[in-house]
C-alpha cells in the first residue's frame, strides 16, 4: 500500500500544524533538487513530500484526505490483498473518463529553485523590501520554446499523429484497462524537430540572470520558507517552477525571540533591587520605555509587559523582561565598610526568604 502522507513527513496524524510544517522544512532542504542535480530519487522524493505538505497544511484537504474513502483505504485502496495499490491506475482511468489527460499533449512543469536570504532580526521582525538574483531557464525568444528554428522547423510524431500520447493497455484487477501515456518518441509534446534552433541548440530554453524583488511580510522567522509561485524554472508550454527562498535570520545583539514575543535580560545594580528605581528599557525599533524596578527585586525576576513584542498578522507579541541583579567587584576598603556596616544594621527579619529558610530548618 502506498505510503500515507503522515509518514511521509515522519509525523503521527494528530500532529499540529507547527509540527507539519518544520517536518516539511527539514525534509525539503534535505531532498530539494537544487542540491542533488540529476539525482531522479532526490527529485522524486522531493514531489512526494511537497505534495503530503500540500495537502496536510489545508485544513479543507487535510479533512478531505483524513475521511476514510469509499474503499476503506487512506490513501489508496486498502481493501486488496497483496498490496495492491491502484492509485496510478485509477487516476488513468479516472482522467480518461472525466476528459482530463485524453487527447491532449503532456504539461512540462518547471523546477523549483531554492536560494538562501539572510535578514537581520530587525527585517524578521517588520517586514523588508529584498532583491534577489537567481538563474534560471526561461523559454527561447527565437523559437518561443519550441527548440525548432524559427518555432517552425518541425513535423507532426508520427507515433502519436500530433497527439503527444499514446494508448497503453494494462492488466488490473478488474481486467483489462486501456489507458493513456506520454509519447516517448516526441516527449509528449506531438512534434518531431527538423532543424534544431540555432539560439538554444533545440533545448527551447536559455539560461538568464534575473533580479527578482521580494517583499518579506513581517513576523517570519529563522528557517522560514516563502514561495513565491511561478518564479522557479519557466517553460514555454505548461506551469512555471516556484521560487523556494529559505530565511536565515541573524541574532540581536541584546533581544531573543519566540515566535511574536521578545526577551530582554535586564541587568541592574543591588542598589536597585533593594531600593527600587525607574529604568528605560529598550524597544526593538530604538526607542525606550519606563519600567519601575520594585524594591527587594530578586535576580532573575520576570515580568511580562503586555504589547511589547513584534507585530504580526496575528496580533501583537509581548516582551518578557528578566531583570538580573549585578554584584559589584573589586571593592575598595571603604566600600566593604560601608557595605558591612549597612548589613549589620539590616535585622534578621527582614530577609523574606532567610527567615523563611530558618523556620523550616528548625
Amino acid at each position: 500500500m502506498a505510503k500515507s502522507y503522515y509518514d511521509v513527513l515522519g509525523v503521527s496524524k494528530d500532529a499540529s500544524e507547527d509540527e507539519i510544517k518544520s517536518a516539511y522544512r527539514k525534509l525539503a532542504r534535505q531532498y530539494h533538487p537544487d542540491l542533488h542535480p540529476n539525482d531522479a530519487a532526490a527529485a522524486e522524493k522531493f514531489k512526494e513530500i511537497s505534495e503530503a505538505y500540500d495537502t496536510l497544511s489545508d485544513p479543507q484537504k487535510k479533512a478531505a484526505y483524513d475521511n476514510p474513502n469509499p474503499f476503506g483505504g487512506e490513501g489508496g485502496f486498502g481493501g486488496f490483498g497483496g498490496g495492491f495499490d491502484g492509485g496510478d491506475i485509477f487516476g488513468d482511468i479516472f482522467n480518461m473518463f472525466s476528459g482530463g489527460s485524453r487527447g491532449g499533449r503532456t504539461s512540462r512543469r518547471g523546477a523549483d529553485l531554492q536560494e538562501n536570504v539572510t535578514l537581520t532580526f530587525e527585517e524578521a521582525a517588520f517586514g523588508a523590501a529584498k532583491e534577489i538574483h537567481i538563474t534560471r531557464n526561461e523559454p527561447c525568444a527565437s523559437c518561443k520554446g519550441t527548440g525548432a528554428r524559427g518555432g517552425t522547423e518541425f513535423s507532426t510524431c508520427s507515433a502519436c499523429n500530433g497527439l503527444g500520447r499514446i494508448r497503453v493497455a494494462q492488466n488490473t484487477p478488474f481486467g483489462r484497462v486501456t489507458t493513456e501515456r506520454p509519447c516517448s518518441a516526441c516527449r509528449g509534446t506531438g512534434k518531431i524537430i527538423k532543424t534544431t534552433c540555432p539560439d538554444c541548440s533545440g533545448r527551447g530554453v536559455n539560461r538568464r540572470n534575473v533580479t527578482l524583488k521580494v517583499n518579506i511580510p513581517a513576523g517570519v522567522e529563522d528557517e522560514n520558507i516563502l514561495t513565491v509561485r511561478g518564479e522557479g524554472e519557466k517553460v514555454a508550454s505548461g506551469d512555471n517552477g516556484n521560487l523556494l527562498i529559505v530565511l536565515r535570520v541573524l541574532p540581536h545583539k541584546i533581544f531573543k525571540r519566540r515566535g511574536a514575543d521578545l526577551y530582554l535580560d535586564y541587568p541592574i545594580s543591588f542598589a536597585q533591587a533593594i531600593l527600587g528605581d525607574k529604568i528605560n528599557v529598550p524597544t526593538l525599533k530604538g526607542g525606550s520605555f519606563s519600567y519601575t524596578v520594585p524594591e527587594g527585586t530578586l535576580s532573575g525576576s520576570t515580568v511580562r509587559l503586555r504589547g511589547q513584542g513584534i507585530t504580526t498578522k496575528r496580533g501583537t507579541g509581548d516582551m518578557y523582561l528578566t531583570l538580573i541583579v549585578d554584584m559589584p567587584k573589586k571593592l575598595s576598603r571603604t566600600q566593604r565598610d560601608a557595605i558591612k556596616k549597612l548589613a549589620d544594621d539590616i535585622k534578621e527579619d527582614q530577609y523574606d526568604k532567610i527567615k523563611e529558610f530558618n523556620r523550616k530548618k528548625q
